[in-house]
């Protein structure tokens, strides 16, 4: 399948499908979910954002937050809206998507040490407490939560995941950008997606 398909060449069956469809990224905080969001509006999905939260030295492409997604639990009438477009919903809030929508989840992984690593330096940047909790028992949690929330997407019949590496993204941008395009249905500009990757945001990297 091409890497982009023209948009008078791109099936009906297609364009109604990814208008039915809600695209989500998700995984643990400071794994690339942001990233991913601006690689898939550059890929020409657009993000349902509120711009409430700006840009700053941690995020300085943008968080491509939706507040009302963090009271999903209460709230998802929302949703509607989301059709076609992607959200960003964080790995603990995913079990509260209602059945009634189908959804492309891209789940964001990353080297567990950078992940450690980068709320370090944000709370730091915000003059909070950072050593609260060790590494290690922070690190068991972050698994043992995100052994759980894989088993639970796995038997979700109106889910689909595909699993992103950010460490991978980074080293090889237009791989992983060709891979979520064919995960999500082929008609996206790859190249636009590889190079909205800047490889100098990488800033917390795993010694391992």
């Amino acid at each position: 399948m091409p890497a982009c398909l023209p948009a008078h060449t791109i099936p009906f069956t297609m364009i109604l499908m990814h208008r039915s469809v809600i695209t989500v990224v998700s995984g643990l905080p400071r794994s690339g979910t942001s990233l991913m969001m601006k690689m898939l509006e550059a890929g020409g999905i657009p993000p349902l954002t509120d711009n409430l939260r700006a840009p700053d030295e941690d995020n300085p492409k943008g968080y491509y937050e939706f507040e009302r997604v963090k009271k999903l639990k209460e709230d998802y009438a929302w949703l509607a809206e989301a059709k076609g477009r992607a959200v960003k919903v964080i790995s603990a809030l995913l079990m509260y998507l209602p059945a009634e929508y189908h959804y492309r989840v891209i789940f964001m992984r990353r080297a567990m040490a950078e992940i450690l690593a980068s709320q370090r330096q944000m709370l730091i940047r915000r003059g909070e407490p950072a050593d609260a909790v060790s590494d290690a028992h922070m690190s068991a949690l972050f698994e043992k939560h995100l052994q759980q929330v894989e088993a639970w997407l796995a038997v979700q019949p109106h889910i689909h995941v595909l699993y992103v590496n950010y460490n991978d993204l980074i080293a090889a941008p237009r791989a992983g950008a060709q891979r979520i395009n064919e995960f999500l249905g082929g008609w996206l500009n790859v190249e636009a997606m590889a190079a909205a990757v800047d490889p100098t945001l990488h800033r917390q990297r795993a010694r391992d």
